[in-house]
């Protein structure tokens, strides 16, 4: 098994083009500071994961989507029965969050690889959370909120991939209607 050294560092802040990331897809590790925050209406705010140890998956046309290591989660989280499957990484898990003061639990928003293919095995454990929670912040009592380093990261479109999109990322990307047959 390779170390957590032989995975190639990220460039910070550095303008990308989507269409310039691989396929099949690359692990890289990450500089940057990754944040998950929820928001609760009343501005009330909960850190659900905080790290500057995280990977980024790069795949032709997509935005990055970033891995943060499970001693990064400061709630509890309960893996759903949902699994699918990724032919480069392997079967995810699922997992519901609990907001602070919410009735509402986030479902399958955030996932994880417990016995991922050999080229991600440093994956293993580590958390992916959508950009989004996927319902409305009324109906939620709240939202969460991604951030790379101090930005607050745009939604990939469509619900199918878990991308953070930052201002330096450019390109069309994957995701929206149209996109699927490329």
């Amino acid at each position: 098994m390779s170390s957590n050294t032989d995975i190639p560092l990220a460039p910070r802040k550095a303008e990308e083009d989507v269409w310039k990331y691989p396929r099949p897809p690359a692990l890289r590790r990450t500089p940057n500071r990754l944040r998950v925050v929820w928001t609760a209406i009343d501005g009330s705010e909960t850190v659900i994961a905080d790290t500057t140890e995280g990977y980024r998956v790069l795949e032709t046309t997509h935005p990055p989507t970033y891995y943060l290591p499970p001693s990064s989660i400061k709630v509890p989280l309960k893996q759903t029965s949902k699994q699918t499957y990724c032919e480069w990484k392997g079967k995810a898990f699922y997992h519901t969050f609990n907001p602070p003061s919410s009735s509402i639990s986030i479902e399958n928003r955030i996932w994880s690889y417990p016995k991922p293919t050999a080229g991600f095995a440093p994956l293993k454990d580590y958390l992916s959370f959508y950009a989004s929670t996927g319902i409305s912040e009324n109906e939620a009592g709240g939202k969460w909120k991604c951030y790379v380093d101090d930005e607050e990261v745009g939604v990939q479109e469509g619900d199918f991939y878990g991308g953070w999109i930052t201002s330096n990322i450019k390109g069309k990307m994957k995701g929206g209607p149209g996109t699927w047959g490329w």
